[in-house]
């Protein structure tokens, strides 16, 4: 139900606490606790995690040849792992290349840019899905139960079911909407923030996932629509930031605060 992340602020295992609070949400959310981390997966039957590696990244002009690497890659025939220290980080498996980076401006982004000039250098590539998956972390600071009020109480009608067991209920959904450029798939679950040096926070975690086939295009046509889903990837941000901030966190304002995200990567080596 919760994702755990190895850093010195990461989000652990939510715990079982019965203070109870009717709106959770309208006092207790922490703007300056908000944070984002976009992640931008490709597959192509014909990846192959070998060929992943800086000299690669830098003579094709994928990224630029004064970035720094965050720590030594992790190459192997089933993995490879490469994170520079602006946060962009490349994990390719079989099949899968995944580029994320934290953000704490979504006018700064370098990831879509990252996946557009990678492809480009492998227009072959028989390309099979895109997803675009932002994340959103909203902490609960001043209220430790409110996490799992907000999800139980506020987004889920009240009914008997919350009365089994000898522990309050936890739950996490999966929504999934059909929009006019493809289907988004948004989970809402429990999760807390853990700081160095301080009391870890509840938090929700709402994770969005933009997924669109390649395949129903031709071979010679997939290349071009990836590079023009990728462009119109701060286009999907805006909606995931749309749907979070109205539909469910009832703001007009972005929740996302102009400050250094602090999602660490989803692999550490």
């Amino acid at each position: 139900m919760t994702q755990d992340y190895s850093s010195d602020q990461k989000i652990i295992p939510e715990t079982m606490p019965t203070t109870v609070n009717p709106d959770p949400i309208s006092d207790t959310i922490n703007k300056s606790l908000n944070i984002q981390e976009l992640s931008i997966a490709i597959t192509a039957n014909n990846f192959n995690p070998t060929i992943l590696n800086v000299d690669l990244l830098k003579l094709s002009g994928v990224i630029p040849p004064d970035w720094e690497l965050a720590r030594p890659p992790v190459l192997s025939d089933r993995l490879a792992n490469i994170a520079f220290k602006n946060g962009i980080n490349l994990v390719a498996q079989a099949r899968t290349i995944t580029i994320s980076e934290p953000v704490a401006d979504s006018t700064g982004l370098l990831a879509p840019d990252v996946a557009r000039r990678y492809v480009e250098t492998l227009p072959q590539a028989d390309y099979q899905l895109l997803n675009i998956v932002p994340k959103s972390l909203v902490a609960f600071p001043n209220h430790v139960d409110g996490a799992r009020e907000y999800i139980v109480e506020t987004l889920l009608a009240p009914g008997a079911w919350r009365q089994v067991g000898h522990a309050p209920v936890q739950a996490a959904l999966n929504l999934f909407y059909q929009l006019e450029r493809g289907q988004l798939s948004l989970s809402i679950q429990e999760a807390r923030l853990q700081q160095l040096d301080k009391a870890s926070v509840p938090a929700v975690l709402f994770t969005g996932s933009f997924n669109y086939d390649l395949t129903s295009h031709a071979p010679l046509e997939r290349l071009s629509n990836l590079v023009q889903l990728l462009a119109n990837c701060l286009a999907d941000l805006a909606t995931f930031e749309d749907i979070v901030n109205k539909k469910f966190l009832r703001q007009q304002e972005s929740v996302f605060p102009q400050q250094d995200a602090v999602f660490p990567s989803l692999i550490k080596s």
